[in-house]
């Protein structure tokens, strides 16, 4: 199973499925929906937060985060 926290710099992938539950209502609002395309832009220092942008939007998530999103690799 491949998630956000598992994408390199440059990748994209779209987004597949996630529990409502363990993400945060504020990622739903900006866009971080299945089928939205996710692209890892940088990291911090030590891993986290992640920067990403969805959909042209820019987002800084937590790793811990990110690891409950799984994607899709596009080639």
């Amino acid at each position: 199973m491949l998630t956000i926290a598992s994408l390199k710099k440059g990748q994209r992938a779209i987004i597949m499925e996630f529990s409502v539950d363990t993400v945060p209502l504020k990622l739903l609002e900006m866009g971080c929906l299945p089928g939205n395309e996710v692209a890892l832009v940088q990291t911090a220092p030590f891993q986290d937060p992640l920067y990403l942008n969805i959909n042209g939007s820019h987002l800084a998530i937590r790793k811990e985060t990110a690891a409950q999103i799984e994607i899709e690799l596009i080639d």
